[in-house]
């Protein structure tokens, strides 16, 4: 097992290729500050390197996955918000943006376990995730409207693939917050459970016996294609099953299927 940790961020990775990452500040109930943003995205980007991880576990350490961005602290460094705002050239995301999408770039299954406060930030960068486990009486928030402001963290794209625009509009405009099993409800959360790490891990296992390559080329699929028409969705599809037929890994599963027994796969390809 290797561990990491910095700025509040801690990374550690099993010998499954299981990675686990902690909001950890727990006595400012998690709150994101300038330095945690950019660890974050750091922590994504070297993950994301790593071709034997399998998948991702993404929560906060104490009783609360994450209460926003800590204004008290971001407000003190107006030269370190200036350059968080700059987007990058090439992948078009800002540093508070980047934060939470860069769980979407991350080629394996995301997580997100979610335990009492949920607001703002924290919105955002579960919303970066595939899956989001939470508890019945978790607190989730788009705060921003309190402060006058909107989500920019890609909470906008986000909020709206996951509960439709007009929920997305509603939870943006109010902020009102609502409870995990209030989120279950409007799709926010993809399950609720009174222990939702427990019920994580029993998915990450479950899909540890999937190919590593098919689960990535489905994540690259559905993230690359679910605003494109027809026409492009089905040119993907075509070149992902293409390359996946060809895979040793795609082998390996078949022929563990037809003896019923549990496939060890090879490192995925990309």
């Amino acid at each position: 097992m290797t561990t990491t940790s910095a700025h509040h961020v801690t990374c550690t990775v099993d010998d499954e290729g299981i990675a686990r990452v902690w909001l950890d500040r727990p006595d400012k109930l998690n709150g994101l500050t300038l330095p945690m943003l950019r660890e974050l995205v750091a922590t994504g980007r070297r993950l994301s390197k790593d071709r034997s991880l399998r998948a991702v576990i993404i929560t906060g350490a104490g009783e609360s996955f994450s209460a926003g961005l800590d204004f008290a602290s971001v407000m003190r460094d107006p030269r370190g918000i200036a350059a968080a705002f700059i987007p990058s050239f090439l992948r078009g995301t800002n540093t508070f943006q980047e934060a939470a999408w860069v769980w979407r770039r991350v080629p394996v299954p995301v997580v997100a376990v979610v335990q009492g406060h949920c607001y703002g930030g924290g919105v955002q960068i579960a919303l970066g995730a595939d899956f989001r486990f939470s508890t019945p009486d978790a607190q989730w928030s788009v705060m921003e409207s309190k402060w006058g402001l909107i989500p920019d963290m890609s909470g906008v794209r986000s909020l709206a693939e996951v509960v439709g625009m007009d929920t997305a509009k509603l939870l943006t405009m109010t902020g009102d917050s609502v409870s995990g099993t209030q989120a279950k409800e409007i799709g926010l959360v993809t399950e609720v459970a009174e222990d939702p790490m427990t019920a994580a891990e029993e998915l990450v296992e479950k899909l540890l016996t999937r190919s590593p390559d098919s689960l990535s080329a489905a994540k690259r699929l559905f993230n690359g294609t679910w605003h494109a028409g027809p026409r492009r969705t089905f040119a993907r599809e075509r070149a992902e099953q293409i390359a996946l037929l060809m895979n040793n890994n795609t082998r390996i599963a078949r022929d563990a299927a037809f003896k019923r027994e549990l496939p060890q796969f090879e490192l995925r390809k990309r």
